[in-house]
């Protein structure tokens, strides 16, 4: 297994630094001071210092997220685990000063599980959010802040073994959100599940929705669907290690999603695509598109997780999200996404059932 580089732990650690809003003046100077190093503990201490500094200047939140940095992109030394713990750590004492954000953890056939909840009531539609391999659920808050004004209620969790989730990864894994959404019950459930899953955990909310009607529809950036499981070595180096860590080198190839599972998908997916996506290549949401009932698709030049598009990819996601919830806003998103640019990038298909 190779071991990635300084400068592609860079490269993807840069996208998370910006979807969760951290300086990027404070991320460029701490690359500078990584690199400068040459020192392989330099890139775990270096955040996790910036985070303890966050700290004790009382920012809690902040201070998460550079743990989260800390660990990227897997716990796989002592300092990266102990980054990992500080991150649920100081995010749990922002939550409590933030009121209105709840703990669950729960003891599931495939593994222990632990997921942040807001406005989860029996009668609200849920939104179940999923990060992918190297994303734990800490860099999710403004789901929690938002589920009001959702009017949903809110499930923010992981993957198999990433963070607290201490389920393998690998064949079966897609009997996670099933599970999870036994252990909420039937009430809670009963408006419907919206899965946001972004990149492999969208893959798991594709597994599970053709066998699981609870799940309404799906929502996802860069999921893989075959072709990825099959060749594991065209990808980064980053992806195959991390991969290689949470399944525990346990081959992946029949977590392949066919064009007969594809058909079984019968709820709406909405995929936001990267025409220069290093991890996941065209082939894969084509087939999306060929053999899923409801799939449409906006496309962005860019890499994987369209890093120079956030704006538009949440706006986009969040106008599709508020359309399956039956939220009026949705129309508003869509004229000023409309206003943007960002119509017409992609496409529509709809099978007839």
């Amino acid at each position: 297994m190779t071991e990635p580089t300084l400068a592609e732990l860079a490269d993807f650690a840069g996208l998370h630094a910006r979807a969760q809003g951290l300086d990027p003046g404070s991320v460029a100077s701490a690359l500078a001071r990584i690199k400068a190093g040459g020192d392989p503990t330099a890139w775990p201490r270096t955040w996790s210092e910036l985070g303890e500094r966050q700290l004790a200047e009382g920012r809690p939140l902040q201070a998460c997220r550079y743990f989260v940095l800390a660990r990227f992109p897997y716990p796989a030394d002592d300092v990266r685990a102990a980054a990992g713990r500080s991150a649920v750590a100081a995010f749990d004492t922002w939550r409590r000063r933030q009121g209105g954000i709840e703990r669950r953890e729960f003891a599931l056939p495939s593994g222990d599980v632990a997921a942040w909840t807001a406005n989860l009531h029996e009668g609200n539609p849920v939104l179940l959010v999923m990060g992918g391999i190297i994303s734990v659920k800490e860099q999710w808050a403004p789901f929690l802040t938002s589920a009001r004004r959702l009017r949903a209620g809110v499930l923010v969790t992981e993957m198999p073994s990433v963070g607290e989730n201490t389920a393998p990864y690998g064949k079966g894994s897609d009997e996670l959100i099933p599970e999870i959404l036994d252990a909420l019950g039937a009430r809670v459930c009963a408006a419907g599940v919206h899965v946001v899953g972004l990149s492999f955990a969208g893959h798991l909310a594709l597994s599970s929705a053709r066998h699981d009607p609870r799940i309404s529809s799906i929502h996802t950036v860069g999921a893989p669907v075959s072709g990825v499981f099959g060749d594991p070595a065209a990808l980064p180096a980053t992806t195959t290690s991390t991969l290689a860590h949470l399944s525990g080198g346990a081959d992946l190839s029949g977590m392949a999603l066919t064009r007969d599972d594809l058909a079984r998908v019968r709820v709406p997916v909405r995929y936001v695509a990267s025409r220069r996506d290093e991890i996941i290549p065209r082939r894969e949401w084509e087939l999306l598109a060929e053999h899923v009932a409801d799939f449409e698709w906006v496309e962005f030049d860019d890499v994987h997780g369209s890093p120079g598009h956030l704006a538009d990819t949440r706006l986009w996601l969040l106008r599709n999200v508020l359309a399956r919830l039956g939220d009026r806003r949705a129309t508003v998103l869509g004229l000023l996404l409309a206003l943007r640019g960002r119509t017409g990038r992609g496409g529509l298909t709809r099978v007839a059932p």
